[in-house]
C-alpha cells in the first residue's frame, strides 16, 4: 500500500515572543527557528517514524528542482519519503513560506503565509495519478483550491472506483470545502472549521456531517483541549477522546498537531486495521498529537507508539 498525500509544502520561519507585538511596536525575539512546514509535508514526517510498510509519497508545488530550498526539501526527506512526483516550478526559486510568531504569554500562533508559486493543475494530478497506479494507493488530500481537489478526487473515482480518498477540512473561510467531505471516504474536521460552519461542538459537527458526507466511512473532528471525536459510519459507532494528558505536561509547540493527529489516525487505520477499535485508534492519535504539542518539532514521535503498545 502506498500513500499520496496531497498538499502544499512550506518553509517556515518561527520567531518565539514574550507576547504579540503591538502596532508599530519594537520588539526582540527570544528564538529563531526554520523547519519545512505544511500540512502534508508534517503528516508524512510523523507517518514515516510509525512505519516502513507504507510507501510515501509527497505530491507537491515547489520551485526550481535546482534552487536551495527545493534541495533542503529533498534532503529532509528522502529517501523514506519520495518527492519524485513533486511538481517543479523551474522558473522560480522561493519556496512558499509562513511567518509564524509565537506567543509566551498565549501560548498561541499568528501565522503570515506568502508563496507566489502556480498551484497544481487537474491535467498535471491526472498524469501522476495515472503513473502512481492509484489501485494500491491511498489519496489523501489538504483541503487546498476546492475546485481542483473536487475534479482530482472525481477524475480518481471514474478511472479507479476502488482507491481510497480522505480530505481535511481546516480553513473555515475557504468556500467549497464541504463539496470535498461529500466525496471522501475519511473527513478529517478541524475545530475552526467546524465552528465557521455553525457547529458548537465536535459531536455536533460529526453527527450533522455524517447525513452530509454519506460516502464517508469514518469521520473525524479535533476540538483542541476537549480531545477529539470520531464516528464509524457503517457501525454508527461515535467515541469521544480526551486530549492527551501527562505529569508535568506542558504545551511548548502546537505547530503541526492537527497533521499529526491526522498521521496517527491514517497509521491507525491503514496499518492496525480491525486489530484497533475506533477507541484505540483515536486514543492513539490524541496521544501522538499531545507528545507532540509538548516539544519542538516533530522528532522522536516514534515513542508513542511505543507507549501505547505498552498500555
Amino acid at each position: 500500500m502506498s500513500l499520496v498525500a496531497i498538499g502544499a509544502c512550506y518553509v517556515d520561519t518561527i520567531l518565539t515572543t514574550p507576547h504579540y507585538p503591538g502596532e508599530d511596536e519594537k520588539l526582540r525575539a527570544s528564538s529563531i527557528s526554520r523547519r519545512r512546514g505544511g500540512n502534508c509535508p508534517n503528516t508524512l514526517e510523523v507517518l514515516q517514524q510509525l512505519t516502513a510498510d507504507l510507501s510515501l509519497d509527497l505530491v507537491a508545488i515547489l520551485p526550481a528542482k535546482s534552487s536551495s530550498a527545493s534541495r533542503q526539501i529533498q534532503s529532509a526527506f528522502e529517501p523514506h519519503i519520495s518527492l519524485a512526483h513533486c511538481i517543479y516550478r523551474e522558473e522560480l526559486s522561493e519556496p512558499a513560506s509562513s511567518y509564524i510568531i509565537k506567543s509566551q504569554s498565549s501560548g498561541s500562533r499568528t501565522i503570515v503565509n506568502y508563496n507566489e508559486l502556480p498551484e497544481m493543475t487537474v491535467a498535471e494530478f491526472t498524469n501522476i495519478a495515472d503513473y502512481l497506479d492509484p489501485k494500491t494507493s491511498w489519496f489523501h488530500f489538504e483541503g487546498r483550491i476546492p475546485d481542483v481537489t473536487l475534479s482530482c478526487i472525481c477524475y480518481l473515482r471514474r478511472q479507479y472506483p476502488s482507491v481510497k480518498i480522505s480530505v481535511e477540512l481546516e480553513k473555515p473561510g475557504r468556500p467549497g470545502l464541504q463539496e470535498l467531505a461529500e466525496e471522501a471516504d475519511v473527513v478529517f474536521y478541524s475545530k475552526s472549521w467546524a465552528q465557521g460552519n455553525g457547529y458548537q461542538t465536535a459531536e455536533e459537527c460529526i453527527q450533522k456531517q455524517s447525513v452530509i458526507a454519506r460516502k464517508a466511512s469514518l469521520l473525524c473532528c479535533t476540538w483542541g483541549q476537549n480531545g477529539a471525536v470520531a464516528l464509524e459510519t457503517k457501525s454508527k459507532s461515535m467515541i469521544h477522546s480526551p486530549a492527551y494528558s501527562a505529569v508535568d505536561f506542558k504545551v511548548v509547540d502546537t505547530i503541526g498537531a492537527g497533521d499529526t493527529f491526522i498521521a496517527g489516525m491514517l497509521y491507525a487505520w491503514l496499518c492496525q486495521g480491525d486489530k484497533w477499535n475506533l477507541s484505540q485508534k483515536l486514543g492513539f492519535a490524541n496521544r501522538i498529537a499531545g507528545m507532540k504539542v509538548s516539544q519542538e518539532g516533530f522528532a522522536g514521535l516514534k515513542r508513542a507508539l511505543e507507549s501505547f503498545n505498552s498500555q
